[in-house]
């Protein structure tokens, strides 16, 4: 039972180059790649779920968890490139601009604490979420609109999140809600955290 967080988490990295590899060498492959999304983000639901109801949620299972994650985001976002880079040309400075913001977040917990950083936000959840709709409703119907300008928006904002989190806190800590969650903990305070999310 204490292996399933890991089997989940590795099970989202073997998706990760299925994904573009399906992309790239397969024709109408859209709803395979949306399939194997879906399958993809329940697997990073249920992973922390089930860690924090066995009472093993760890640094080593939390830093693994979220690299992975960005594995995972990246090959999807690239794939959808691949596919759909008509729409996604017209985000190209929004995009851009998370991807800086993303590399900003690592090379300033790296500089600070000497290791990635690992929040596990609550805005940084939901921009995962918004992505997953983006990314659904463009690879699958074609579409970008309101949904994909909507996750390049949360996308932002949850980056200034993390950043925010990283200059706040005094030491490194994994799983901080927000930036006011840091706050507390540098004041030296109790966070709540809701066992469904963190």
């Amino acid at each position: 039972m204490k292996n399933i967080p890991y089997i989940l988490v590795l099970i989202r990295l073997i998706l990760a180059p299925t994904i573009v590899l399906i992309a790239f060498n397969f024709e109408n492959c859209h709803y395979i790649i949306v399939s194997l999304m879906t399958f993809g983000l329940l697997t990073d639901i249920f992973d922390g779920i089930i860690a924090r109801q066995l009472n093993i949620s760890n640094e080593k299972l939390r830093r693994l968890d979220s690299q992975t994650d960005l594995i995972f985001w990246l090959s999807i976002g690239f794939s959808a490139w691949h596919l759909k880079s008509g729409i996604l040309e017209n985000y190209t400075v929004s995009i851009s601009v998370i991807f800086i913001m993303e590399i900003l977040c690592y090379v300033i917990s790296i500089y600070k604490f000497g290791r990635e950083t690992c929040t596990h936000a609550y805005l940084s959840k939901l921009f995962g979420l918004s992505m997953f709709v983006a990314f659904f409703n463009l690879i699958a119907f074609n579409q970008g609109g309101i949904v994909l300008f909507s996750a390049v928006l949360i996308g932002l904002i949850s980056h200034i999140d993390r950043i925010l989190i990283t200059l706040i806190l005094n030491q490194w800590t994994y799983d901080v809600p927000s930036f006011y969650h840091a706050i507390l903990i540098r004041q030296g305070k109790k966070i709540k955290k809701f066992k469904l999310f963190n």
